[in-house]
Protein backbone atom coordinates (compact mmCIF):
# COMPACT_ATOMS: atom_id res chain seq x y z
CA UNK A 1 0.00 0.00 0.00
CA UNK A 2 2.75 2.57 0.95
CA UNK A 3 4.39 2.04 -2.66
CA UNK A 4 1.05 2.29 -4.24
CA UNK A 5 0.49 5.84 -2.67
CA UNK A 6 3.91 6.79 -3.09
CA UNK A 7 3.77 6.38 -7.13
CA UNK A 8 0.48 8.06 -6.80
CA UNK A 9 2.04 11.08 -5.16
CA UNK A 10 5.07 10.52 -7.44
CA UNK A 11 2.71 10.79 -10.78
CA UNK A 12 0.79 13.98 -8.94
CA UNK A 13 4.04 15.26 -8.87
CA UNK A 14 5.08 14.94 -11.81
CA UNK A 15 1.71 16.02 -13.51
CA UNK A 16 2.09 19.45 -11.09
CA UNK A 17 5.97 20.03 -12.54
CA UNK A 18 4.74 19.78 -16.37
CA UNK A 19 1.51 21.81 -15.06
CA UNK A 20 4.20 24.28 -13.94
CA UNK A 21 6.50 24.80 -16.34
CA UNK A 22 3.46 24.61 -19.09
CA UNK A 23 2.13 27.90 -17.35
CA UNK A 24 5.29 29.79 -16.52
CA UNK A 25 7.59 30.00 -19.60
CA UNK A 26 11.35 31.42 -19.46
CA UNK A 27 10.12 33.58 -22.10
CA UNK A 28 7.05 34.94 -24.32
CA UNK A 29 7.39 33.93 -27.72
CA UNK A 30 7.04 36.93 -30.05
CA UNK A 31 7.82 37.12 -33.76
CA UNK A 32 7.57 41.17 -33.88
CA UNK A 33 4.46 40.25 -35.40
CA UNK A 34 1.08 42.23 -34.88
CA UNK A 35 0.29 41.76 -31.32
CA UNK A 36 -2.93 39.87 -30.74
CA UNK A 37 -4.88 38.98 -26.90
CA UNK A 38 -6.50 36.15 -26.82
CA UNK A 39 -8.47 37.21 -23.33
CA UNK A 40 -11.32 35.29 -21.67
CA UNK A 41 -11.78 31.85 -19.44
CA UNK A 42 -11.19 28.37 -19.50
CA UNK A 43 -12.33 28.95 -23.60
CA UNK A 44 -9.73 31.00 -24.48
CA UNK A 45 -7.38 28.69 -22.49
CA UNK A 46 -8.32 25.54 -24.50
CA UNK A 47 -9.84 23.57 -21.55
CA UNK A 48 -10.57 20.03 -23.19
CA UNK A 49 -8.07 20.98 -26.38
CA UNK A 50 -5.20 22.80 -24.70
CA UNK A 51 -4.70 25.78 -27.49
CA UNK A 52 -8.39 25.92 -27.97
CA UNK A 53 -9.69 27.71 -30.67
CA UNK A 54 -5.88 29.20 -31.14
CA UNK A 55 -4.82 26.40 -32.83
CA UNK A 56 -6.95 26.64 -35.62
CA UNK A 57 -6.90 30.22 -35.58
CA UNK A 58 -3.17 30.96 -35.87
CA UNK A 59 -2.86 28.21 -38.57
CA UNK A 60 -5.94 30.07 -40.61
CA UNK A 61 -3.53 33.28 -40.11
CA UNK A 62 -0.32 31.51 -41.06
CA UNK A 63 -1.74 30.63 -44.02
CA UNK A 64 -2.85 34.01 -45.41
CA UNK A 65 0.65 35.05 -44.87
CA UNK A 66 -0.11 36.90 -41.84
CA UNK A 67 2.53 37.76 -38.92
CA UNK A 68 0.77 37.94 -35.64
CA UNK A 69 2.14 37.34 -32.69
CA UNK A 70 -0.31 36.40 -29.43
CA UNK A 71 0.45 37.73 -26.04
CA UNK A 72 -0.46 37.43 -22.52
CA UNK A 73 0.54 35.38 -19.29
CA UNK A 74 -0.74 32.23 -20.19
CA UNK A 75 0.99 29.70 -22.01
CA UNK A 76 -0.10 26.53 -23.67
CA UNK A 77 -1.18 24.32 -26.53
CA UNK A 78 0.67 21.98 -28.93
CA UNK A 79 3.30 22.43 -31.50
CA UNK A 80 0.75 23.23 -34.43
CA UNK A 81 0.11 26.27 -32.45
CA UNK A 82 2.84 28.08 -33.56
CA UNK A 83 2.59 31.12 -30.47
CA UNK A 84 1.32 29.75 -27.31
CA UNK A 85 0.63 33.27 -25.46
CA UNK A 86 -2.61 33.98 -24.52
CA UNK A 87 -4.60 36.14 -21.72
CA UNK A 88 -7.24 32.60 -20.80
CA UNK A 89 -7.88 32.11 -17.48
CA UNK A 90 -9.95 28.99 -16.18
CA UNK A 91 -12.69 29.84 -13.88
CA UNK A 92 -12.81 33.45 -14.15
CA UNK A 93 -15.15 35.86 -14.29
CA UNK A 94 -16.25 39.53 -16.08
CA UNK A 95 -14.71 41.09 -12.49
CA UNK A 96 -12.15 38.81 -12.20
CA UNK A 97 -10.70 40.18 -16.21
CA UNK A 98 -11.54 43.49 -14.87
CA UNK A 99 -9.18 43.41 -11.95
CA UNK A 100 -6.24 42.92 -14.23
CA UNK A 101 -6.93 44.03 -17.36
CA UNK A 102 -4.66 47.40 -17.04
CA UNK A 103 -1.89 46.10 -15.79
CA UNK A 104 -2.11 42.94 -18.70
CA UNK A 105 -2.85 46.18 -21.27
CA UNK A 106 0.50 47.88 -19.93
CA UNK A 107 2.86 44.75 -20.27
CA UNK A 108 1.56 43.62 -23.31
CA UNK A 109 0.69 46.10 -25.88
CA UNK A 110 -1.68 44.48 -27.77
CA UNK A 111 -3.10 45.94 -30.92
CA UNK A 112 -5.79 43.73 -30.77
CA UNK A 113 -8.27 41.72 -28.64
CA UNK A 114 -10.32 39.02 -28.60
CA UNK A 115 -12.63 39.11 -25.77
CA UNK A 116 -14.89 35.88 -24.92
CA UNK A 117 -15.91 36.02 -21.29
CA UNK A 118 -19.35 35.49 -19.33
CA UNK A 119 -19.13 31.74 -19.27
CA UNK A 120 -18.43 31.81 -15.69
CA UNK A 121 -20.77 34.48 -14.52
CA UNK A 122 -23.46 32.46 -15.86
CA UNK A 123 -22.30 28.97 -14.44
CA UNK A 124 -21.70 30.17 -11.24
CA UNK A 125 -25.11 32.12 -10.76
CA UNK A 126 -23.22 35.09 -10.30
CA UNK A 127 -25.08 38.17 -10.03
CA UNK A 128 -26.53 37.76 -13.64
CA UNK A 129 -28.89 40.33 -13.78
CA UNK A 130 -25.75 42.81 -13.64
CA UNK A 131 -23.48 40.58 -16.21
CA UNK A 132 -24.34 42.97 -18.67
CA UNK A 133 -23.01 45.93 -16.74
CA UNK A 134 -20.27 44.47 -15.92
CA UNK A 135 -18.80 43.77 -19.36
CA UNK A 136 -19.74 47.26 -20.49
CA UNK A 137 -17.39 48.51 -17.59
CA UNK A 138 -14.62 46.26 -18.74
CA UNK A 139 -15.10 47.28 -22.20
CA UNK A 140 -14.54 50.97 -20.79
CA UNK A 141 -11.78 49.86 -19.04
CA UNK A 142 -9.96 48.57 -22.05
CA UNK A 143 -11.18 51.80 -24.33
CA UNK A 144 -9.79 54.28 -21.79
CA UNK A 145 -6.44 52.56 -20.79
CA UNK A 146 -5.96 51.87 -24.51
CA UNK A 147 -8.38 53.90 -27.20
CA UNK A 148 -6.76 52.58 -30.15
CA UNK A 149 -6.89 48.91 -29.74
CA UNK A 150 -9.12 46.73 -32.01
CA UNK A 151 -11.12 45.20 -29.86
CA UNK A 152 -13.39 42.25 -30.80
CA UNK A 153 -16.27 41.10 -27.99
CA UNK A 154 -18.17 38.00 -28.43
CA UNK A 155 -21.61 36.23 -27.64
CA UNK A 156 -20.41 33.39 -25.91
CA UNK A 157 -20.83 29.96 -26.72
CA UNK A 158 -24.01 28.01 -26.06
CA UNK A 159 -24.13 25.44 -23.01
CA UNK A 160 -25.98 21.54 -23.12
CA UNK A 161 -27.82 22.65 -20.05
CA UNK A 162 -31.23 24.01 -20.30
CA UNK A 163 -31.37 26.74 -17.54
CA UNK A 164 -27.68 27.54 -18.26
CA UNK A 165 -28.57 27.97 -21.64
CA UNK A 166 -31.35 30.17 -21.45
CA UNK A 167 -28.76 32.79 -19.07
CA UNK A 168 -26.25 32.78 -21.31
CA UNK A 169 -29.02 33.58 -24.24
CA UNK A 170 -30.25 36.26 -21.99
CA UNK A 171 -26.41 37.58 -21.62
CA UNK A 172 -25.54 37.64 -25.47
CA UNK A 173 -28.87 39.43 -26.39
CA UNK A 174 -27.72 42.06 -24.29
CA UNK A 175 -24.22 42.68 -25.68
CA UNK A 176 -25.18 44.25 -29.28
CA UNK A 177 -26.16 47.18 -27.72
CA UNK A 178 -23.29 47.57 -25.19
CA UNK A 179 -21.11 46.82 -28.27
CA UNK A 180 -23.27 49.82 -30.29
CA UNK A 181 -22.17 52.29 -27.84
CA UNK A 182 -18.47 51.61 -27.56
CA UNK A 183 -16.91 53.48 -31.00
CA UNK A 184 -15.61 52.12 -34.00
CA UNK A 185 -12.94 49.76 -32.31
CA UNK A 186 -15.26 47.83 -30.75
CA UNK A 187 -16.73 45.18 -32.69
CA UNK A 188 -19.27 42.45 -32.02
CA UNK A 189 -18.83 38.87 -32.64
CA UNK A 190 -21.93 35.95 -32.74
CA UNK A 191 -19.50 32.92 -31.18
CA UNK A 192 -23.35 31.13 -30.03
CA UNK A 193 -24.59 30.75 -33.37
CA UNK A 194 -22.07 28.92 -35.01
CA UNK A 195 -22.04 25.91 -32.24
CA UNK A 196 -24.48 23.43 -31.68
CA UNK A 197 -24.68 21.03 -28.77
CA UNK A 198 -23.38 18.48 -30.44
CA UNK A 199 -19.73 20.95 -30.38
CA UNK A 200 -19.77 21.06 -26.67
CA UNK A 201 -17.07 18.38 -25.00
CA UNK A 202 -18.55 18.65 -21.42
CA UNK A 203 -22.07 20.73 -21.93
CA UNK A 204 -19.81 23.48 -21.74
CA UNK A 205 -16.38 23.43 -23.57
CA UNK A 206 -16.08 23.08 -26.92
CA UNK A 207 -14.28 20.24 -28.74
CA UNK A 208 -11.95 20.15 -31.70
CA UNK A 209 -14.94 21.08 -34.23
CA UNK A 210 -16.19 23.43 -31.09
CA UNK A 211 -12.75 24.93 -31.59
CA UNK A 212 -12.21 24.58 -34.78
CA UNK A 213 -15.85 26.77 -35.81
CA UNK A 214 -14.51 29.45 -33.40
CA UNK A 215 -11.41 30.01 -35.14
CA UNK A 216 -13.06 30.26 -37.94
CA UNK A 217 -15.46 33.28 -37.09
CA UNK A 218 -12.50 35.30 -35.01
CA UNK A 219 -10.60 34.93 -38.32
CA UNK A 220 -12.90 35.85 -40.41
CA UNK A 221 -14.26 39.42 -37.67
CA UNK A 222 -10.26 39.95 -37.89
CA UNK A 223 -10.02 39.64 -41.84
CA UNK A 224 -13.24 42.00 -41.91
CA UNK A 225 -11.29 45.08 -39.97
CA UNK A 226 -7.94 45.09 -41.93
CA UNK A 227 -6.36 47.38 -39.36
CA UNK A 228 -6.85 44.64 -36.62
CA UNK A 229 -4.26 42.69 -38.14
CA UNK A 230 -1.92 45.33 -39.34
CA UNK A 231 1.00 46.38 -36.99
CA UNK A 232 1.97 49.64 -36.08
CA UNK A 233 5.12 50.73 -36.01
CA UNK A 234 8.16 50.02 -38.64
CA UNK A 235 8.36 46.40 -40.08
CA UNK A 236 11.14 44.40 -38.07
CA UNK A 237 14.80 44.28 -39.82
CA UNK A 238 14.18 47.75 -41.95
CA UNK A 239 16.71 51.10 -40.86
CA UNK A 240 14.23 53.39 -40.36
CA UNK A 241 14.32 57.44 -39.35
CA UNK A 242 11.99 57.87 -36.23
CA UNK A 243 10.17 61.43 -36.74
CA UNK A 244 8.66 63.54 -34.35
CA UNK A 245 5.84 64.95 -36.27
CA UNK A 246 5.23 68.22 -33.89
CA UNK A 247 9.14 69.25 -34.31
CA UNK A 248 9.54 67.79 -37.70
CA UNK A 249 12.98 66.58 -36.25
CA UNK A 250 14.44 62.98 -35.88
CA UNK A 251 15.59 60.89 -32.93
CA UNK A 252 19.17 61.29 -33.11
CA UNK A 253 21.83 59.99 -30.88
CA UNK A 254 23.97 62.93 -29.85
CA UNK A 255 26.89 63.73 -31.37
CA UNK A 256 26.99 60.67 -33.25
CA UNK A 257 28.38 58.71 -30.73
CA UNK A 258 29.01 54.96 -30.00
CA UNK A 259 29.84 55.69 -26.23
CA UNK A 260 27.51 53.51 -24.00
CA UNK A 261 25.29 56.32 -22.04
CA UNK A 262 25.15 58.67 -25.19
CA UNK A 263 22.15 60.56 -24.50
CA UNK A 264 19.40 60.60 -27.25
CA UNK A 265 17.72 63.81 -28.66
CA UNK A 266 16.04 65.45 -31.50
CA UNK A 267 18.01 66.52 -34.74
CA UNK A 268 17.44 67.71 -38.06
CA UNK A 269 16.87 65.01 -40.35
CA UNK A 270 19.89 63.96 -42.46
CA UNK A 271 19.77 60.16 -42.76
CA UNK A 272 22.87 59.62 -40.63
CA UNK A 273 23.77 56.60 -39.21
CA UNK A 274 22.68 57.60 -35.63
CA UNK A 275 19.65 58.53 -36.94
CA UNK A 276 18.62 54.85 -38.14
CA UNK A 277 16.88 52.42 -35.94
CA UNK A 278 16.03 49.06 -36.99
CA UNK A 279 13.23 47.62 -34.73
CA UNK A 280 14.20 43.62 -33.88
CA UNK A 281 11.28 40.94 -33.56
CA UNK A 282 12.63 41.07 -29.81
CA UNK A 283 11.50 44.07 -29.34
CA UNK A 284 14.76 46.16 -29.61
CA UNK A 285 15.59 49.15 -31.36
CA UNK A 286 19.37 49.05 -32.36
CA UNK A 287 21.27 51.59 -33.87
CA UNK A 288 24.88 50.78 -35.65
CA UNK A 289 24.30 47.50 -35.30
CA UNK A 290 25.27 46.56 -32.27
CA UNK A 291 24.08 49.37 -29.85
CA UNK A 292 20.46 49.30 -28.62
CA UNK A 293 18.05 52.24 -27.17
CA UNK A 294 18.25 51.86 -23.55
CA UNK A 295 16.52 53.31 -20.66
CA UNK A 296 18.79 54.19 -18.50
CA UNK A 297 19.21 52.18 -15.05
CA UNK A 298 15.95 50.24 -16.14
CA UNK A 299 14.06 53.73 -14.44
CA UNK A 300 10.73 53.57 -14.05
CA UNK A 301 10.40 57.57 -12.97
CA UNK A 302 9.57 60.38 -15.17
CA UNK A 303 12.09 62.29 -16.88
CA UNK A 304 14.67 59.15 -16.86
CA UNK A 305 17.35 59.72 -19.59
CA UNK A 306 16.89 57.47 -22.93
CA UNK A 307 20.23 56.64 -24.04
CA UNK A 308 21.96 53.79 -26.08
CA UNK A 309 23.65 50.63 -24.60
CA UNK A 310 25.11 47.62 -25.19
CA UNK A 311 22.05 45.49 -26.03
CA UNK A 312 21.86 42.73 -23.44
CA UNK A 313 17.61 41.88 -23.71
CA UNK A 314 16.33 43.65 -20.95
CA UNK A 315 12.82 45.29 -20.12
CA UNK A 316 15.16 48.37 -20.94
CA UNK A 317 15.71 47.78 -24.16
CA UNK A 318 11.92 46.80 -25.59
CA UNK A 319 9.26 49.20 -27.41
CA UNK A 320 6.22 48.51 -28.77
CA UNK A 321 4.42 50.98 -30.96
CA UNK A 322 0.86 51.98 -30.68
CA UNK A 323 -1.10 52.83 -33.40
CA UNK A 324 -1.29 56.52 -32.30
CA UNK A 325 2.37 57.06 -32.75
CA UNK A 326 3.51 56.31 -29.40
CA UNK A 327 6.26 54.32 -28.77
CA UNK A 328 5.72 52.56 -25.50
CA UNK A 329 8.22 50.91 -22.79
CA UNK A 330 6.35 47.74 -21.64
CA UNK A 331 8.45 47.34 -18.31
CA UNK A 332 7.17 50.97 -17.30
CA UNK A 333 3.88 51.75 -19.11
CA UNK A 334 5.56 54.92 -20.09
CA UNK A 335 6.49 56.60 -23.39
CA UNK A 336 9.43 58.36 -25.15
CA UNK A 337 8.96 61.55 -25.12
CA UNK A 338 10.06 64.89 -26.39
CA UNK A 339 11.05 67.43 -22.75
CA UNK A 340 8.62 69.89 -22.30
CA UNK A 341 7.46 69.35 -26.35
CA UNK A 342 10.44 71.22 -27.00
CA UNK A 343 10.89 70.96 -30.84
CA UNK A 344 15.15 72.85 -30.91
CA UNK A 345 17.45 70.57 -31.95
CA UNK A 346 19.25 69.10 -29.21
CA UNK A 347 16.15 68.46 -27.19
CA UNK A 348 16.43 65.16 -25.14
CA UNK A 349 14.13 62.32 -25.39
CA UNK A 350 13.35 61.24 -21.99
CA UNK A 351 10.53 58.72 -20.60
CA UNK A 352 7.23 60.47 -19.44
CA UNK A 353 3.62 59.05 -18.43
CA UNK A 354 2.22 58.24 -22.17
CA UNK A 355 -0.56 61.01 -22.89
CA UNK A 356 -1.35 61.31 -26.28
CA UNK A 357 0.71 64.71 -26.90
CA UNK A 358 2.58 65.52 -30.38
CA UNK A 359 5.86 65.52 -27.82
CA UNK A 360 5.08 61.66 -27.27
CA UNK A 361 4.22 60.93 -31.38
CA UNK A 362 6.95 59.68 -33.84
CA UNK A 363 6.40 58.27 -37.25
CA UNK A 364 8.87 56.23 -39.51
CA UNK A 365 10.72 57.68 -42.20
Amino acid sequence: MRRRLAGIGLALALVAGVIAATANPAQAESNGGVRVMPLGDSITDGYNVPGGYRINLWQRLVAAGRTVDFVGSGFNGPASLGDHDHEGHSGWRIDQLDANIVNWLRTYTPRTVLLHIGTNDMNQNYDIANAPARLSALIDRIRANAPDVELFVAQITPETDATLEARVRAYNAAIPGIVAGKGSKTHLVDLHSPLTTADLADGVHPNQAGYDKMAATWYSALIAVPGSLQASGPPVGVAVSLVNPQSTRCMDVSGASTVAGAQIHIWDCHNGANQKWTRTAAGELRVYGNRCLDVNASGTANGTKIQIWDCNGTGAQKFTFQSNGSIVVPASGKCLDVTGSGIANGTKVQLYTCNGTGAQRWSAA
